[in-house]
């Protein structure tokens, strides 16, 4: 489907501004950046977007939708639930220097930056976040359904307790400027679904 020349600048302003919410944060990217971002005067941002938190919004749901579609295409290669769950274990490798956002995990800087001073980013996060764990439970599931996982896990804790040490590696290795935390962490998980989850 074509879009409109109006769609197309709405989606260029969507696609500039978000690796600057997901490297400097709500707070400190304005108005002004997005304008040097996307060389448009005020007009051109202003006819699409009411204001910085309807930008900030979509800004969230286009990386967020990248990351998604990212690991997405790399479960949907693998036909088994060990499998699946190793492809996402090693789509995380060396996520803190090479993001699929630039900046690092727009989950991670979201939920951090909004906190409880950005309502609107925090809900938008938490839902974010709950499809994740979603993802994560729903593989955990199938993979006890068919025998391949012990029927003595609990999916959602095991899918919170796998993403939990995901997003601690990556906020460990940003932080130490050390991607072999983070890739420290997923060996670990790696052999806790090999040793605890097969049959």
């Amino acid at each position: 489907m074509m879009l409109s020349k109006s769609e197309r600048t709405k989606q260029f302003i969507i696609e500039r501004s978000a690796p600057l919410f997901n490297t400097k944060g709500y707070a400190a990217t304005s108005m002004s950046d997005i304008l040097r971002a996307t060389g448009l005067a005020k007009g051109g941002i202003y006819g699409n977007f009411r204001n910085k938190d309807e930008i900030a919004l979509e800004a969230f749901n286009y990386s967020f939708n990248k990351l998604r579609e990212a690991l997405r295409f790399r479960i949907r290669e693998e036909s088994t639930a060990f499998a699946k769950l190793n492809a996402i274990l090693d789509f995380y490798y060396n996520y803190s220097e090479s993001p699929v956002i630039e900046g690092g995990c727009v989950l991670l800087n979201t939920a951090t930056d909004a906190d409880d001073s950005i309502p609107f980013l925090k809900e938008r996060a938490k839902q974010g976040l709950k499809d994740m764990l979603a993802s994560l439970k729903h593989i955990i599931e199938r993979g006890i359904e068919a025998g391949e996982f012990s029927r003595k896990l609990n999916a959602q804790n095991e899918a919170e307790l796998i993403f939990a040490a995901i997003e601690g590696g990556i906020m460990m290795s940003k932080l130490n400027d050390s991607p072999a935390i983070l890739n420290k962490v997923l060996g670990y998980l790696k052999t806790q679904v090999r040793e605890r989850f097969l049959n």
